[in-house]
């Protein structure tokens, strides 16, 4: 007779008398029933927050995780009371894009808040003990800034990195912004030099250390201290990179990045599934040399000759299933050892698997469209998302019935291929043709018994060419001044929305 696979209730009992003789501490036994199975296939949505009137691209919880601080298209910064649902704070940004990445600052009482946007623009926000909020401009991208990373423990240090490729450090007890380094491509691609950074991420082991990614394969390891110790030139040189061995030389590029509490590195493709890097599948600081000893492609069934060293680096765990074609998405992990790790796609559901050994334990119905957001609480079992809807779900493990993974996964297809990175120069519209012509003979060749199949090839061509026409006639447009993204003045931008700065210290 075959045995009954152990599930976590099963497990749950014998903590149970382990904690009841002494044998367990409540601690030990609470972390453990938190990142229990059980839990993560009870979430159901808690909760909807509701006030934002344009796509939600960026939630985070305060260090005590009471507070849920969110940015909208709607260019407003909403802090929630999110077990009531209730709104305590919403204030203009100031910014003339969508706000893209908003975080408190440590140890602020919750009064610092910092943010980026499409518009580029690095501000900083002080809410005042007169309820009134003071808004600063720190800096500014050529493109916009995606992301935003605090120094673990600091109230007054952060980076930003953007689609101009460059990194910035900033210390708010002088509001000054120092540029390290603008990020570029390998010698290997002279078609263009810049890579559009989406990500950047701080090694909680490690402060010194952080990663950035973008629009090329690699996630580059920098040491800060290399550049405070001396300010040397070449910092923008790479300690580290990583990057799996067949997509090496690949069009793909990196969306989300984050660091586990073993400084295990997570980067989530565009196109792509999303991997998992441990200090030992670092490639160097300089990959880039090739030999004569060649590794397959598992992606194209091609070849690519790589150095020795790189083709016999371990192998990263793999998390795949979800879609992430459209927008730029997070990946983030869960649990309280990062016992999972959990990230949004293009199909409107939430994807949950095992870090350990990447399998999928839960997929759940967010939205109707994209999920970008997954945001962990810092303390117990609660989730918030948002995607292109204009609210925010809160997930809590209270469902009667656990969930079981759908039947067919596969079954839910993304919509037409959007491309993520602006394109700037024409070179680059030529060689993200060229990348396209390639795919489009692969995926050819893949239905060549299916003679009235349409290739996405031409469709995905002309979207590109679409939305490069699209970009020259924006920044011809944004070079009026006065109005804000949707067209209207910027002193009408914020009519329709309640500020409620009282309602925060109520």
């Amino acid at each position: 007779m075959s045995k009954r696979r152990r599930t976590s209730s099963d497990k749950m009992i014998p903590n149970v008398c382990r904690r009841e003789l002494g044998e367990l501490s409540p601690r030990s036994f609470k972390l453990q029933q938190i990142a229990s199975e059980d839990v993560v296939r009870r979430f159901e949505i808690y909760k909807k927050l509701e006030k934002h009137r344009g796509c939600v691209n960026t939630v985070s919880f305060n260090y005590d995780g009471d507070i849920l601080i969110s940015g909208s298209d709607d260019r407003r910064v909403i802090l929630w009371d999110w077990a009531t649902g209730k709104s305590k704070l919403s204030f203009p940004s100031d910014h003339r894009g969508n706000i893209f990445h908003a975080k408190f600052m440590p140890y602020t009482d919750d009064r610092s808040i910092v943010t980026c946007a499409a518009d580029g623009q690095v501000r900083y926000a002080q809410i005042l003990e007169s309820g009134e909020v003071k808004i600063s401009l720190l800096a500014k991208h050529q493109g916009g800034a995606h992301k935003l990373a605090i120094e673990p423990g600091s109230p007054h240090v952060f980076y930003s990195c953007g689609e101009d490729g460059l990194v910035q450090r900033f210390d708010l007890r002088t509001e000054t912004a120092t540029e390290l380094f603008t990020c570029r491509l390998t010698q290997e691609r002279r078609y263009t030099s810049i890579i559009h950074l989406n990500a950047i991420a701080i090694d909680p082991r490690d402060p010194n250390l952080f990663s950035v990614a973008g629009s090329d394969e690699y996630a580059r390891l920098y040491d800060i201290r290399k550049y405070q110790s001396d300010g040397a030139p070449d910092f923008g040189q790479p300690v580290d990179y990583f990057c799996p061995a067949h997509l090496i030389g690949d069009r793909v590029g990196i969306t989300g990045l984050a660091y586990s509490d073993h400084s295990e590195l997570l980067a989530s493709y565009n196109d792509e599934s999303i991997y998992l890097f441990t200090h030992d599948m670092g490639l160097g600081h300089n990959p880039f040399p090739l030999s004569s000893k060649s590794v397959q492609n598992g992606k194209k069934g091609e070849t690519s000759s790589l150095s020795s060293d790189i083709a016999d680096k371990p192998t990263p765990q793999v998390y795949k299933g979800r879609m992430n074609c459209e927008t730029v998405k997070g990946v983030g992990f869960f649990g309280p050892k990062s016992q999972y790790v959990v990230s949004g796609s293009d199909c409107g559901r939430i994807f949950i698997w095992r870090k350990k050994c990447g399998e999928l334990i839960r997929v759940m119905e967010a939205d109707k469209d994209v999920v970008n957001c997954i945001e962990v609480h810092p303390h117990t079992p609660v989730l918030a998302s948002s995607g292109i809807e204009n609210d925010i779900k809160i997930w809590t493990p209270t469902a009667g019935e656990r969930a079981v993974l759908p039947s067919r996964i596969d079954e839910v297809k993304p919509k037409p291929w959007r491309w993520m990175h602006h394109i700037s120069m024409p070179e680059e519209l030529l060689m993200q043709l060229f990348s396209s012509l390639h795919r489009g003979r692969a995926e050819s060749d893949h239905d060549a018994d299916s003679p009235t199949s349409i290739s996405p090839n031409g469709r995905d061509i002309t979207e590109l060419m679409i939305s490069y026409n699209g970009i020259e006639d924006s920044s011809e447009s944004d070079a009026g001044e006065g109005h804000n993204d949707d067209g209207e003045s910027e002193e009408g931008g914020d009519e329709g929305h309640d500020s409620g700065p009282e309602d925060f210290f109520s």
